[in-house]
């Protein structure tokens, strides 16, 4: 079983994939953040790293696609998926005028060859969170790079986050709406969210 949460920066991906792990006893594979070293780097200047930190993080997601294939039969929870990378913040910067067009499409190309060779996730749980929600969440974490983001970055990332729950058909994708959720620290929260997920995945 392969499950994977995305959403939006602060929307509680790494939270809800290491309480998740804890709860069912999956393995979780975080997304590689700690010891990224483009990441600081891009925030500052967007338009000079944003094709190195998007390759990175594609080859990272790639390594942990790999990694869930060879694991065969052991439950995995995975934070955020190779498709958000390029369909929602590659497609972003490109959008935006922050990466060049050949840099856009030779991204895809890689994007493409290493799709081909792997398989989409039981299930996608896509973590709905509007901008006050992001903030907050930001804030409370105190990522010092994190602190510049615009809103209008997260606002963009927001539109194509639900263009890509509206048009995903590779697989199971359930939304839940965070907004008035706080499934860290309020168990009933928590257990709402394993229950919408029980009932999407068959389970009693």
């Amino acid at each position: 079983m392969h499950i994977a949460i995305t959403g939006n920066i602060g929307a509680g991906k790494t939270t809800l994939a290491r309480k998740l792990s804890e709860h069912y006893k999956w393995g979780v594979l975080y997304e590689a953040v700690e010891g990224n070293p483009y990441l600081a780097d891009f925030y500052e200047d967007m338009a000079r790293w944003s094709f190195n930190l998007q390759v990175f993080f594609l080859n990272s997601r790639f390594s942990q696609a790999q990694k869930i294939r060879s694991m065969h039969y052991q439950s995995v929870v995975q934070d955020r998926t190779i498709y958000e990378d390029a369909f929602i913040f590659a497609k972003n910067l490109a959008d935006s005028g922050l990466m060049e067009p050949r840099d856009y499409q030779n991204y895809l190309m890689l994007y493409e060859t290493m799709t081909n060779t792997i398989k989409a996730p039981d299930l996608i749980v896509y973590l709905k969170a509007d901008l006050p929600k992001l903030r907050r969440q930001i804030q409370k974490r105190g990522r010092e790079f994190e602190q510049s983001i615009s809103d209008k970055y997260l606002l963009n990332l927001n539109e194509l986050y639900e263009n890509f729950a509206d048009t995903y058909i590779d697989g199971t994708l359930l939304t839940i709406d965070v907004n008035n959720l706080d499934f860290e620290s309020n168990s009933e929260d928590f257990q709402h969210i394993v229950t919408q997920m029980n009932k999407t995945l068959g389970y009693r």
